[in-house]
C-alpha cells in the first residue's frame, strides 16, 4: 500500500504518466486546466478558502469535459473554459485581475490551435470583459495574430465583443494586494496568478489558451509570458499543447511552451519528460518559478510545477479526473 501511495504521488507531481514506461493508449479527449502557480502553501489558505477554489476548479473542468465528450472542438473547450475562469474573481484574470502601479487592470491573452498553427493573442487591454475571446476573434476574424491596447479594444468592438467600465475589474482582494506592494509589505504575491486550460478533442486537434491580469504593481506597460505565443501558450497538433503560468521573464526567455513541443519533435522525449526538463531542470536553474499544463496528441497529460503549489485539474475520456492545490 506504501508503493502504490508514493507511485500516485509522483505520477501527479510530473505528470499524468510514468515516464518510465511506454505510453497508455490514446485518449478520445483529454483537458487540463490551472488558475496559477506559486508560493502556494496549505497554511496560508483557510478549509473554506480551499474549498471554494477546488469548486470552480470543478466547475470550469466540467465545462470543457462536457464539450469534449460531446463531440466539440478543443478549441471551443479551452476558450469556454478560460471564459469561465476570467468571470471569477478568485483568479487573476479578466473579473479577478490584479492592479498596475496606477491603480488601473491591464488584460493579456492567447489562444492557439494546433491545427495548423493558428493563433491570437492580446495584451493590455482595459475594457474588455473577456480577453480570451477576442483574441480568438484576432485569430478566427483578422490576418493578424497579436493586437494591443486600445488597437485590440477597438477590434473586440468591431467584432461585437462585450466592453466593460474598468469598475467591473474591480475586487476588494486585488486592491488590497496592490496597496501592500505600494506600502512595501511585500516584494511580489505569492501566487503568480494567470489562468490557462489545454486539450485534445475526438478529431485529434490540440488546443491552448491562457489569460492574466499580470503582476500587482507592475509599471510601464510590461507585458508577461501569456500573450507571447512559444512562451505562455502553444498548441501543435504534431506534439502537445501547453499553458504556462509563472514569472513571465523566465517564461519568454526560455520560450517555455515551445521548448517543450520542441523536446518532444526534435528529441522524442515523453511530454511528462520535456516539462520536466524544461520547468523542473532548465527553468529552476536559471531561477524561474512557476509551472505548466500540457496534453500531447496521444491524450497523455502532465501538470508540472516547481513551486509549492498550483491551481490545477484535468480529466479525460479514460476516466481520469483530478483536482488539487498544493504539490503532493
Amino acid at each position: 500500500m506504501k508503493i502504490k501511495v508514493l507511485l500516485v504521488i509522483a505520477l501527479f507531481t510530473y505528470g499524468c504518466a510514468n515516464k518510465s514506461s511506454k505510453p497508455e493508449p490514446k485518449s478520445d479527449w483529454a483537458i487540463a486546466l490551472h488558475g496559477g502557480a506559486g508560493n502556494i502553501l496549505p497554511e496560508d489558505y483557510t478549509q473554506e478558502q480551499q474549498d471554494a477554489y477546488t469548486h470552480e476548479l470543478g466547475c470550469a473542468l466540467e465545462i470543457g469535459k462536457k464539450i469534449l465528450s460531446d463531440g466539440g472542438t478543443s478549441l471551443d473547450a479551452v476558450e469556454h473554459v478560460v471564459r469561465y475562469l476570467e468571470d471569477c474573481p478568485l483568479f487573476n484574470a479578466g473579473k479577478g485581475a490584479v492592479f498596475t502601479h496606477d491603480g488601473k487592470n491591464e488584460l493579456d491573452a492567447a489562444i492557439m490551435d494546433g491545427n495548423g498553427l493558428r493563433a491570437g493573442a492580446v495584451a493590455g487591454v482595459r475594457d474588455i470583459k473577456n480577453p480570451i475571446s477576442t483574441a480568438r476573434l484576432v485569430m478566427d476574424k483578422s490576418e493578424h495574430v497579436f493586437m494591443v491596447g486600445k488597437g485590440a479594444s477597438l477590434f473586440a468592438k468591431s467584432q461585437g465583443a462585450e466592453i466593460v467600465d474598468s469598475t467591473y475589474f474591480y475586487t476588494e482582494k486585488s486592491w488590497k494586494s496592490l496597496q501592500r506592494a505600494l506600502d512595501k509589505e511585500s516584494v511580489k504575491d505569492k501566487k503568480m496568478g494567470t489562468v490557462g486550460c489545454v486539450a485534445l478533442d475526438k478529431s485529434g486537434n490540440l488546443a491552448a489558451a491562457t489569460s492574466t491580469g499580470g503582476m500587482t504593481n507592475k509599471r510601464y506597460g510590461r507585458v508577461g509570458d501569456v500573450p507571447i505565443i512559444g512562451s505562455g501558450t502553444y498548441a501543435n497538433n504534431n506534439t502537445c499543447a501547453v499553458s504556462a503560468t509563472g514569472h513571465g521573464e523566465f517564461f519568454i526567455r526560455y520560450t517555455v511552451s515551445h521548448d517543450i513541443s520542441a523536446l518532444i519533435e526534435y528529441k522524442g522525449l515523453s511530454l511528462v519528460d520535456a516539462a520536466h526538463q524544461v520547468v523542473n531542470v532548465k527553468l529552476e536553474k536559471a531561477g524561474g518559478k512557476g509551472g505548466i499544463i500540457a496534453v500531447d496528441k496521444h491524450g497523455n497529460m502532465a501538470l508540472t510545477m516547481n513551486t509549492p503549489g498550483m491551481f490545477r485539474a484535468f480529466a479525460s475520456s479514460k476516466g481520469e479526473q483530478k483536482i488539487a492545490i498544493f504539490k503532493e
